[in-house]
């Protein structure tokens, strides 16, 4: 069993900034991937960011340069830091975590039940 928790969230004016953290507990064996995704209302969910077991980072192009992602391997944690955050940044932000559960396992996918970011213009 694998849980995802986010939190961080809230309301923030636009040029503000806010952190959100994510953090896995459970059976875990090996991380693939940890990012980033987003939904916004009306709109279809978004990646974000992810960063790999080797912490190789990748952001999508809308929050390349505002947003910066990292990790705490010991705690199996990821934090995301966002700065310059616009109005359109507004969404419900989930954490995805891609692992192996065991030597034998294959990826699966884990999601946290998400957290509200919402910036005021």
């Amino acid at each position: 069993q694998v849980q995802v928790v986010e939190s961080g969230g809230g309301l923030v004016q636009a040029g503000g900034s806010l952190r959100l953290s994510c953090a896995a507990s459970g059976t875990i064996f090996t991380f693939n991937n940890i990012g980033w995704y987003r939904h916004a209302t009306g709109k279809q969910r978004e990646w974000v960011d992810g960063i790999t077991s080797g912490g190789t980072t990748n952001y999508a192009d809308s929050v390349k340069g505002r947003f910066t992602i990292s990790r705490d391997s010991a705690k199996n944690t990821v934090s995301l830091q966002m700065n310059s955050l616009k109005p359109e940044d507004t969404a419900v932000y989930y954490c995805n975590a891609r692992l192996r559960t065991s030597v034998s396992s294959g990826l699966g996918d884990y999601w946290g039940q998400g957290t509200q970011v919402t910036v005021s213009s």
